[in-house]
């Protein structure tokens, strides 16, 4: 039966990539005039002989992984935000002890302060934001830009015209004589780092220092780069795939992913990627570090 079911999803990934948008087809002219991770909101890799059928998804739940794509991403009005609607991806409801989500911000828009004892990142998707701290300190917040605020780091988030923005939050592990400071930066400040026996991109937004609980990975892969590791590990993870396609495994499980999917990875469950198509793959992925796990 696995077997078969395998084969099913092989042959509708052939027919798919022989069509105008497929994993093989070549970039088109429209594509290269876009903004930067414009397919999260525009997603593009639903099969053309299944993407108008009633109650068709990609979406998967189950006790170890969970992939969580557009077409079933429900938004509502974000508590104590103004103007701002939230699709919460990722919650402890999961088994995760993080939350993630997307949040819309429409004109006038203005952030509330997470829990006490909780802190905060933000990345810029689609527009731009205002961070102010409490000190009066502002800066403008484009695509591809994020700010890291500690527990109870009084702060605002403001737009005065439509953006998106991916939000991790979890509470803080404290850890004695270190202090997380807040931080202000863009994902092009940050240097490629080594990675040993791999060939993929990453750059960490974050400090490694014992401070910091969790980092957020900007991870590349150009067509038919794949990860040499076959993960399995403590650490949990929350991941936004931001540009191209390619398929990831999760446990048994095998699924054709592309830009706008977000996926929760339980502890220990086995975990590969493979980058498709003729274009690169970047991903956003959140990781607990520095922390034991007693």
């Amino acid at each position: 039966m696995h077997k078969f079911s395998f084969l099913l999803l092989l042959l509708g990934l052939f027919e798919y990539a022989s069509g105008e948008e497929g994993f093989c087809s070549a970039p088109s002219s429209e594509s290269k005039s876009k903004p930067l991770y414009w397919k999260v909101d525009n997603p593009t890799l639903s099969p053309i002989h299944l993407q108008d059928l009633p109650g068709f998804t990609r979406s998967v739940y189950k006790s170890d992984h969970a992939l969580i794509t557009p077409e079933s991403q429900v938004y509502s009005p974000l508590p104590d935000w103004i103007n701002t609607a939230a699709a919460y991806l990722i919650t402890p409801e999961m088994g995760s002890h993080f939350v993630m989500y997307l949040a819309k911000l429409k004109e006038n828009s203005r952030s509330a302060l997470p829990p006490h004892g909780v802190e905060r990142l933000i990345f810029v998707l689609q527009g731009g934001v205002t961070l102010t701290t409490a000190t009066g300190n502002s800066h403008i917040l484009k695509v591809d830009s994020y700010a890291y605020l500690p527990p109870n780091f009084e702060h605002s988030i403001q737009s005065d015209a439509p953006a998106t923005i991916v939000v991790f939050e979890r509470r803080y592990a404290p850890l004695q004589n270190h202090v997380p400071e807040p931080v202000v930066s863009s994902t092009d400040k940050q240097p490629l780092l080594e990675t040993p026996g791999e060939i993929f991109e990453l750059r960490k937004l974050l400090p490694t220092s014992l401070a910091y609980d969790f980092n957020i990975h900007i991870m590349d892969f150009q067509p038919g780069e794949f990860l040499n590791v076959k993960e399995v590990h403590y650490n949990q993870h929350g991941l936004l795939l931001l540009e191209g396609q390619g398929i990831y495994r999760l446990g048994d499980s095998w699924y054709p992913v592309q830009a706008g999917d977000v996926i929760w990875m339980a502890p220990f469950v086995p975990q590969w990627y493979a980058a498709l198509g003729k274009t690169r793959s970047r991903y956003l992925l959140y990781k607990d570090v520095n922390r034991s796990p007693l």
